[in-house]
């Protein structure tokens, strides 16, 4: 899993890859997102030929975190195909984070 780059916007990487992006809203100062940071880690080794999986810190994009109406963090937000299609708020579970998952990589696969 790995930071936005400062200075790289949010649309080059959403139209860098056909992959879904998982987008990781997360703060230093959010318990509840560091407790979900080594279940990411450890979906973004187990999913990486069939999803992206960015973190954004809140603090230092709240624009970014603005623009898709962040509000609890962690949040989990899934982009496909330059469009929002799925979202987590709060701390989730990795049964509940793969079962959103499937559901949105089954129909990429069935469309490809």
């Amino acid at each position: 899993m790995s930071p936005l780059p400062r200075g790289f916007t949010f649309e080059e990487e959403t139209l860098s890859d056909d992959k879904p992006l998982l987008v990781f809203f997360t703060s230093e100062r959010s318990g509840p997102a560091r407790r979900m940071e080594s279940l990411l880690a450890h979906l973004a080794r187990k999913e990486r030929t069939r999803v992206r999986i960015m973190r954004v810190e809140v603090d230092e994009q709240p624009d970014l975190a603005a623009k898709f109406r962040v509000e609890d963090v962690p949040t989990l937000v899934l982009v496909q195909r330059k469009a929002v299609v799925d979202r987590l708020e709060g701390r989730a579970s990795a049964p509940k984070i793969e079962a959103m998952l499937a559901r949105h990589l089954s129909a990429t696969a069935a469309a490809a």
